[in-house]
């Protein structure tokens, strides 16, 4: 059976950028249609304590977005929803510092290496999780987390993996990121509810801050 112990580390580069993130603890994950509001949005998480953001590139605005809010060298910014490893090295291009993807895929995984970033894959089963060990991939976001059995699927899934971190991701919410962080395989939690769509198009940035703040508290475990 493959085990994390005989698996390849993975690359120095990597390090301190899982480190950031598991100190960090919660990553709020965007989607944002208009560019030109992602350095305000940037600046609210920061300010209620989350430097850290996955921008998915599900809109045309991905890209600029990402670009503006790694202006800032004080956050910590990821390209999110990467499907095809062409993305890898536009998003490393425009700042991005870690790479997410919904699924396993061996050629993002590979522009990834190339690039020097981070790869973050997504695995909702044992096979995936296999996959992943056998490239020397350490931590997997566990996707969709919640429709696939939530705390429950994470467990099972864990133990015949030791050493493997997690980011559950998908169907994350206040009230349930608890119960996911404290689980010993979590390394972070993902979520939209942070800053969704509907506040950051009504510049409700004061709300995005607000729950950023809330957000680091139960990180905290507060």
């Amino acid at each position: 059976m493959t085990d994390h112990a005989t698996q390849p580390a993975p690359s120095d580069g990597q390090t301190p950028v899982l480190e950031a993130i598991a100190a960090i603890r919660v990553i709020p994950v965007l989607t944002i249609h208009e560019a030109s509001v992602a350095g305000d949005v940037g600046a609210a998480l920061k300010a209620g304590g989350l430097p850290c953001a996955e921008v998915t590139l599900r809109t045309p605005a991905g890209l600029q977005a990402i670009r503006a809010m790694a202006s800032d060298p004080d956050m910590l910014v990821g390209a999110g929803t990467v499907l095809v490893a062409g993305q890898v090295e536009e998003a490393v291009a425009a700042g991005a510092r870690f790479i997410v993807s919904p699924g396993f895929d061996r050629d993002v995984v590979e522009a990834c290496r190339r690039a020097g970033v981070p790869i973050i894959p997504g695995v909702a089963t044992a096979t995936e999780i296999q996959a992943a060990l056998r490239v020397g991939i350490t931590v997997v976001k566990l996707f969709p987390a919640e429709a696939i059995g939530g705390v429950r699927i994470l467990e099972a899934l864990g133990a015949p993996f030791p050493g493997l971190r997690f980011i559950p991701t998908g169907g994350i919410t206040p009230e349930n990121a608890t119960s996911y962080l404290e689980q010993p395989a979590v390394l972070a939690v993902g979520g939209s509810w942070i800053a969704p769509s509907s506040l950051v198009h009504a510049g409700r940035f004061d709300e995005i801050t607000r729950r950023a703040r809330e957000a680091t508290m139960l990180a905290q475990g507060r």
